[in-house]
């Protein structure tokens, strides 16, 4: 092939279409039915898929099973078209109103390139899930343009202040307003503390989730698109030298300097119990984002953790790093 000839057919395979018009599901009410899916790891224990269905109960919820889970392919839940067939199968199902991930783990990725985005955006439903999940929340969002929630899985354990989070964004109209951490009893003995990484206010669409997933996506058509968006980003058990360069990579790529501001979660475990490092992950954190001149907050209780707050990914919202404070402006369903 000549080289004029080569460098346009590059160009096109690597166009990514233009994201479409934002669209937004029915808020859930008591009684409706759910799909439960395993995007990524195996779910074989009898007890957790049991678990899975007393969490959708708790909820005043039916559930809808789909066909290959319980599934076991090696470490994943059936092959890449078994868990792409579920994932369509619930969303073209008229009888059911959300997609509920029963499990992270890995292998979401797998599925991007075999996504029917037109079904799930002729039938928009509430989709649910966090970690790995984050691969589907960034594909369904650039090629879809739905509104998605960055919130528990069905085998997810959660406080009452969890469980409250889940229930105003996936059953109230309203938009979810103010998100902070839960108050704690004694303030010098807090289960979770914010700190301002550099001060500033943004305003921008809610865009991100698990930092693994962001940058592995990178040099895809899925990757994340960080422009004038309010970046979410956590992790769990990783070692501080590889938020490190997950953070280097999303800042090479332009990720990190293109969003108009950013929320970093608490990363359990990060460096893993019993692993040293020569840094502090907030040492880290201060050195990779402090210098981008967009505001920055450390320590919103999203992602891996028990007091887990459910973030809609799409809709507008306003970040003031200074006084610690993200804030939902807009709804993230359709009131009818």
């Amino acid at each position: 092939m000549r080289r004029r000839e080569f460098f346009p057919t590059v160009a096109a395979m690597a166009a990514v279409p233009p994201p479409p018009k934002l669209i937004k599901a029915k808020p859930l009410q008591p009684g409706d039915t759910v799909g439960l899916i395993t995007p990524s790891s195996y779910v074989s224990d009898p007890d957790e898929l049991d678990f899975a269905r007393r969490f959708c109960e708790f909820f005043k919820l039916k559930i809808k099973t789909g066909k290959n889970v319980g599934q076991r392919y090696g470490y994943l839940a059936g092959t890449a078209r078994q868990r792409v067939d579920d994932l369509h199968a619930m969303f073209a199902d008229p009888e059911v109103h959300g997609v509920f991930c029963v499990r992270g783990g890995y292998g979401s990725a797998q599925m991007l390139d075999k996504i029917d985005y037109d079904l799930i955006r002729r039938n928009p439903k509430i989709f649910l899930g966090y970690s790995d999940i984050t691969a589907l929340h960034i594909a369904i969002g650039r090629r879809a343009g739905l509104v998605t929630f960055h919130g528990p899985v069905s085998t997810s354990h959660l406080s009452t202040w969890s469980q409250e989070s889940l229930q105003k964004a996936l059953f109230e109209t309203a938009p979810v307003g103010p998100q902070t951490n839960p108050s704690d009893s004694n303030p010098l003995q807090p289960r979770h503390t914010m700190r301002t990484v550099r001060g500033g206010t943004a305003r921008g669409a809610l865009v991100g989730g698990n930092l693994t997933l962001l940058s592995t996506t990178l040099g895809t058509p899925f990757e994340v698109e960080t422009s004038g968006r309010i970046l979410l980003m956590e992790d769990i058990g990783e070692d501080i030298y590889r938020i490190d360069r997950m953070f280097t990579q999303l800042r090479l790529a332009g990720k990190l300097q293109a969003a108009a501001g950013i929320v970093v979660g608490e990363c359990k475990d990060c460096p893993p119990p019993g692993h040293d490092s020569a840094y502090s992950l907030g040492e880290v954190i201060d050195y990779q984002l402090g210098d981008l001149g967009i505001p920055v907050l450390y320590g919103l209780s999203f992602g891996h953790t028990a007091d887990q707050v459910t973030l809609p990914l799409g809709v507008l919202a306003s970040l003031d790093a200074g006084k610690q404070q993200l804030i939902v402006e807009e709804s993230a369903v359709r009131a009818s």
